[in-house]
């Protein structure tokens, strides 16, 4: 593990593996001549493990794999893993794009294990620059060591997020009779006793919410609790997927967008969840008709709570239950909610890793402090030495976490490590035009 100054000094460091770092070392596998690292606190790969519900799939077909959309050709599919691992003819008796999560995630552990790049029980502690050269401090499974490279490229995704009004009734109480208030993160390994409680409340507007309400009330009669669902949104929005609206996932939409000034692409940014962040629409339908058939014996203990957003929360100990303070926004008249669980799929957020505070000089922020992340995804004061994998949605949009476009943003970070092309980087693939028209010449038509 340990390095000398003298020793070697690669030419980037990955810090962080999840599918977004992951693709780019699989993309930067085979480019003869570049020495990357890839770097990974956890033991093993494994991509979002309490929500690995076995009915979910992926929002995005095959070919948004950690490669193919790059490179067609490579190894590192998933289509040769599917052939791998025998399961081709399957997959395509199936006749279904779009991957199961649980078999995504053993894609990726099978990428993983392929690559000698990649490094899993590393911590990155520290970092510091000195002439040109970042210096990594680690701890790893052979003890602390130093890593050196040219570049950074931080992949350190981002963690679960709770609203500040519940933040009171967080962490989530031990096992027992008490109440229990956990981040959907946690969901599969909590929900036995989850299904303990009198009455369980999930929080959250999209599919993650959706996937855990589906569940719970297939089982509600069996365990006996009353289920409710509460969003904020004034209905359960489905994922707008039409194909027009996909060109927004283009390199044209995100140019237009990272020209944008920084106000109007925060306000656009609230404005387009429902574009990343919605329901699937087949899912949306299967949870009406399961209620519509539980309903043919009686009225489902379940209520769906629209326009509600969560001002507060407190837990009572001794009744072991929460109260959960609640704003209609829409009718301008608040309420509360007594339940005894509590899940809040209320999604993610990027959070700056402690490990940055030594180079802190080396990076580029808006008035806002955020990274000013550049077109090319790079946040160096100097330019292409910082790259950032899915911390950019200030400034490049909604496409951010979008699965397919990783393999894009990887080839982009490529062509600028090696200064070359390594994979075709497209420019122009959308037919729609997305701010004002070039001038037209007199007498020509659009």
């Amino acid at each position: 593990m340990s390095t000398s100054v003298n020793g070697v000094v690669h030419d980037f460091a990955a810090i962080g593996v999840g599918p977004f770092n992951l693709g780019l070392a699989a993309l930067a596998e085979p480019v003869e001549g570049l020495s990357g690292v890839f770097l990974e606190q956890r033991e093993t790969f494994d991509w979002h493990p309490g929500m690995m519900l076995e009915p979910a799939h992926l929002q995005v077909p095959f070919m948004a794999d950690l490669v193919t959309m790059a490179d067609p050709t490579s190894p590192f599919s998933f289509l040769n893993f599917l052939k791998q691992t025998g399961r081709l003819y399957r997959f395509y008796i199936r006749e279904n794009f779009y991957p199961l999560r649980a078999e995504y995630n053993q894609y990726c552990q099978w990428v993983a294990g392929q690559l000698h790049s990649v490094r899993f029980g590393t911590t990155v502690l520290e970092t510091a620059y000195d002439d040109g050269v970042y210096r990594l401090s680690v701890s790893g499974p052979d003890g602390p060591g130093v890593l050196f490279a040219r570049r950074l490229v931080l992949g350190t995704g981002t963690s679960p997020y709770v609203p500040a009004a519940a933040e009171g009734i967080l962490p989530a109480t031990a096992s027992g009779i008490g109440g229990l208030a956990i981040h959907n993160a946690d969901y599969l390994a909590r929900k036995a006793e989850l299904q303990q409680r009198r009455s369980i409340t999930i929080i959250g507007s999209g599919q993650s919410a959706a996937e855990i309400y589906y569940e719970l009330l297939q089982e509600a009669d069996a365990h006996g609790y009353r289920l409710d669902w509460v969003t904020r949104s004034g209905r359960f929005f489905p994922l707008e997927y039409t194909k027009l609206t996909l060109e927004m996932t283009s390199p044209e939409y995100v140019d237009y967008f990272h020209n944008l000034p920084a106000e109007q692409r925060d306000h656009l940014t609230t404005t387009q969840k429902n574009l990343y962040k919605g329901i699937n629409s087949d899912l949306i339908d299967a949870i009406y008709d399961l209620l519509y058939t539980r309903s043919l014996t009686g009225m489902v203990d379940t209520r769906l709570l629209t326009s509600s957003t969560l001002t507060g929360a407190e837990r009572d100990a001794a009744a072991g239950t929460y109260t959960l303070h609640l704003h209609h926004h829409e009718q301008g008249h608040s309420y509360s909610l007594d339940s005894e669980a509590v899940v809040f799929a209320t999604g993610y957020g990027y959070r700056e890793p402690a490990f940055l505070a030594g180079v802190q000089g080396r990076i580029a922020r808006d008035s806002a402090g955020r990274f000013a992340v550049d077109r090319n995804y790079s946040i160096g004061v100097e330019p292409n030495e910082i790259f950032v994998q899915n911390a950019e949605l200030h400034t490049h949009g909604f496409a951010t976490p979008d699965l397919g476009m990783g393999a894009y943003r990887n080839s982009c970070i490529l062509r600028e490590i090696t200064g070359r092309e390594v994979y075709p980087v497209e420019r122009s693939i959308a037919f729609q035009q997305f701010g004002v028209p070039a001038a037209v010449p007199a007498g020509a038509t659009v």
